[in-house]
Formats: structure tokens, C-alpha cells, sequence
């Protein structure tokens, strides 16, 4: 873990901005299906119903004003389109797997309940139930016409050929300590017999697993699979008694059996558990180009940026005691992947301004939604524990915001960067006075 000049995760961008921690928005009173990572699988995936679902988190503001309509339009629905409702803020690695980045957001399961529709209608009951009957009317049509659209992969078998394993690793007795033992990687191994009816349920879920899992953990976790019918080695090695069984392979660890669900969803949470409990602290970079704000702010639900006082004022010891504070909140909460930035006082004025900060109050902190543009100050000390009562308040949903000044980012000056060392006052120039003929001078002042 280190600062870096420039270069080389709450979850994904939050459009609401009334931040407030309260309960879950429907209750099983409701027409509204609340689902799960435990029954997503079954419930949707596995269906053929037309589904419409909002992914929420319970403080979101837009999500409370719209669930009387949600639950309006589940009720007129009825039997005919099913309404279901995810808490995306709890179940986040349910709300990953269907890139969600704001709330609420609405999704359309139809024919192929791989490939999910955005709602981008009204949020009043009336539009909602429209928008359900319109794509009811073109799922009908389809079956029609023949067009099925696809099936779902968790109904399909190994005889099908169902599930594009090409993101499943196989293993054998001879690859498995070179790619699994000598790994830096997390890896979770299923150990199966192809005679097994339980592993050919297993396996479109865990091809499907690790396509999602491959492309959101950047390959830091991999899904491998073992015949264990085949590799016998292996299978005395690790007491494989029964199939499938799958286990996790951390380095310097020895393995633990996984002993969650089934489904696509519970093993692509477990995945993402790991590789947040595995990854490293983000990079805490400073600002010196506008292509370092934008790619960091634009990749992560929230930048925290500060603003430190300049080199003169505080020296390299000083600077560096700042960004150590910095670099110990990046990894206490490098589990939201958020992005970290820092500026010099004065290097990035129009930035300051628009944050808030401009001209004094040195160091301060902004945590900034890049996609709504509002951002939350801190209010407490530049210290450990002011920053984590700060990002906290975050987490949790509370803490006042703002517009980010002028609505957009300002432009961003292009720096070097701090080269680590103290500061040092401009040379002036040497003045030469030996050709100056004071007596002169004398001689005018007197006029």
C-alpha cells in the first residue's frame, strides 16, 4: 500500500440523495414478492412468469416515495405479471450480479431471464403496470411466433449442453498445485463425478457463476471444477466423501468446505465476500490531471477527496502524516470500493470552490457522488477518528449533502506531482547595485 502520483468499492453510484437508515419498504402483507439471494434463482430465473423488480435500499428517498405505487401496481398485477422488490443495500452482491449503480432501479425478466430489461417509464402505478402489460404483450407474440427467447440456465443440464463453462477452470492431478496451491488468487474448487445428478444441477449455476464472478473480482477469484472420478489424487488428498463438494483455496490457508446455496447468486456472494476480505486498499493518488479525477471518480460510487495544506506549511513529515491518516481509512473501508484523491491547498482552486472548501479550513475532506454530483464535507477533525465518524455517517445513510458548484467538475489543472520531499521558497533574483550612483538617488529623494 503506498501514494502514487498518478494511474494504477457503498457499491456502485447511489442516485438517491436523502440519506436515512430505516427499515425494509414492504412487509409479507404485500402483493410485492421480496426476494433474496437464497430464492432469486428459483423464484425468477427458473421462471416462466414475466417479472418486473426494484432494487431499493431502504433509506433511498426516491425508493420510499416509490413503493406505495410498487405495491398499487403488484396488487393490479396480480396473477398476471409478477412484482418483486430486492433490498439491494443488504443483498449488495444480488444487486452487483445485475449492475445495479443507483436507486431505485427497475428491471424487466421476460422471455430470457439472462438478459434483464431497464425500466425507463413513469414511477405512478398507472406506468408501471402499462410498461408490465406492453412487455407481456411482446413475450406473448414471441411464444407466438416461436421465438421463446432463450431459457433459463438454471434449467438447463449437462446432456443439454447447458452453461458456457469456458470461465470454469478444470483441474487435474497434475495442474492443481501449479494453479491452485501457488496461487496469490482465491480460488473455489468443485469436486463432482459426471454421474452425479446433483452436480449436473450444479453446474449451469456454477458455469454461470463464474463468467460474473471472473469479470467482477477482475479474475482475483476463480471457479475451477475437479473430476473427482478421474483425479483420485485429488480426491484422498482433500477427503472428497460425497459429490459435489466444493472448497476454498486461499494462500498460506488451509481449504474450508463452502457450505452455502446452490444457486448462481449465493456462490457469486460468496466469491465477492472473498475477494473483499482479500483486496488490497485502493491506491490513494493525487490530483495532478483531469483524466485522475474522472477515471477514479467515474469508477467508484463515491471519491473521497482531500485537500491538504501546502508543502510550506507543513513539510514532508507533516504531508506524510496526513496521508497515512488517509491511506488507514482507505483500508478500513476498502470494502465499499471507494476511490481516494488528494490535492495540494491551492493547486485545484476551482475545485475547492466548487466542494466548498476554497481558501481556508486546511486539511479537508469531500465525499463526492461523481454521478449526481453532490458531495458531504467533513465537518469533524482531520484525524482517524473524525474521518471514520465521517464516512461512517456515510455508510449508514446519514450526513447532509450538496450540489457539486456549477453542477459538473470544474477544470483540472495539470501538476507535478509532490516528489516526497519539504518544500523550498522561490529564489529571488540578485539585485546589482554596484552601478547605482546612490548619491543620486539621495539627491531626488530630497527633491
Amino acid at each position: 500500500m503506498g501514494v502514487r502520483g498518478a494511474g494504477g468499492v457503498w457499491w456502485g453510484t447511489v442516485s438517491c440523495t436523502l440519506f436515512l437508515a430505516v427499515n425494509g419498504l414492504y412487509s409479507a402483507s404485500d402483493d410485492v414478492i421480496e426476494l433474496t439471494p437464497t430464492n432469486f434463482n428459483k423464484e425468477v430465473i427458473q421462471s416462466e412468469s414475466l417479472w418486473l423488480v426494484e432494487f431499493y435500499a431502504p433509506w433511498c428517498g426516491h425508493c420510499q416515495r416509490l413503493t406505495p405505487e410498487w405495491k398499487k401496481a403488484a396488487t393490479a398485477l396480480k396473477g398476471v405479471v409478477k412484482v418483486g422488490a430486492v433490498d439491494a443495500d443488504k443483498h449488495q452482491s444480488l444487486g452487483g450480479q445485475y449492475g445495479v449503480r443507483g436507486f431505485p432501479t427497475i428491471k424487466i425478466f421476460g422471455a430470457n431471464k439472462n438478459k434483464a430489461e431497464d425500466y425507463q417509464g413513469g414511477r405512478t402505478s398507472e406506468a408501471i403496470v402499462d410498461a408490465a402489460l406492453s412487455a407481456l404483450r411482446s413475450l406473448v407474440k414471441d411464444r407466438l411466433s416461436g421465438r421463446s427467447g432463450g431459457s433459463s440456465s438454471g434449467r438447463q443440464s449437462r446432456e443439454s449442453g447447458g452453461g458456457d463453462k469456458k470461465d470454469v477452470i478444470e483441474l487435474t492431478d497434475d495442474s492443481f498445485d501449479k494453479n491452485v496451491i501457488n496461487s496469490d488468487d482465491v480460488w473455489m474448487v468443485e469436486f463432482y463425478a459426471p454421474w452425479c445428478g446433483h452436480c449436473k444441477n450444479l453446474e449451469p449455476e456454477w458455469a454461470a457463476a463464474a463468467t460474473e464472478v471472473k469479470e467482477q473480482t477482475k479474475g482475483k477469484v476463480k471457479l475451477a471444477a475437479v473430476d473427482a472420478t478421474v483425479n483420485q489424487m485429488l480426491a484422498s488428498r482433500y477427503g472428497i466423501r460425497g459429490f459435489p463438494t466444493i472448497k476454498i483455496f486461499q494462500k498460506g490457508e488451509d481449504p474450508v468446505d463452502y457450505d452455502g446455496g446452490r444457486t448462481r447468486s449465493d456462490i457469486i456472494a460468496r466469491a465477492l465476500d472473498l475477494f473483499s476480505d482479500n483486496a488490497p486498499p485502493p491506491e490513494l493518488l493525487e490530483i495532478i490531471s483531469e483524466d485522475v479525477l474522472k477515471t477514479t471518480c467515474d469508477a467508484h460510487q463515491l471519491c473521497i477527496i482531500s485537500v491538504l495544506p501546502h508543502i510550506l506549511d507543513t513539510g514532508a513529515s507533516g504531508r506524510n502524516s496526513y496521508l497515512d491518516v488517509m491511506l488507514k481509512m482507505a483500508e478500513k473501508y476498502k470494502k465499499k470500493m471507494w476511490g481516494w484523491l488528494w490535492t495540494e491547498a491551492g493547486a485545484q482552486s476551482d475545485l475547492e470552490s466548487s466542494l466548498g472548501i476554497g481558501g481556508f479550513g486546511y486539511p479537508a475532506m469531500a465525499a463526492v457522488n461523481a454521478r449526481k454530483m453532490k458531495f458531504a464535507l467533513l465537518k469533524g477533525s482531520f484525524s482517524e477518528q473524525g474521518i471514520n465518524e465521517f464516512l461512517r455517517e456515510l455508510s449508514v445513510g446519514r450526513g447532509s449533502t450538496a450540489p457539486v458548484g456549477g453542477g459538473a467538475f470544474p477544470k483540472i489543472h495539470a501538476v507535478e506531482p509532490w516528489d516526497g520531499k519539504d518544500g523550498e521558497l522561490p529564489v529571488e533574483d540578485d539585485i546589482d547595485l554596484s552601478d547605482v550612483d546612490l548619491d543620486d538617488i539621495w539627491d531626488k529623494d530630497e527633491l
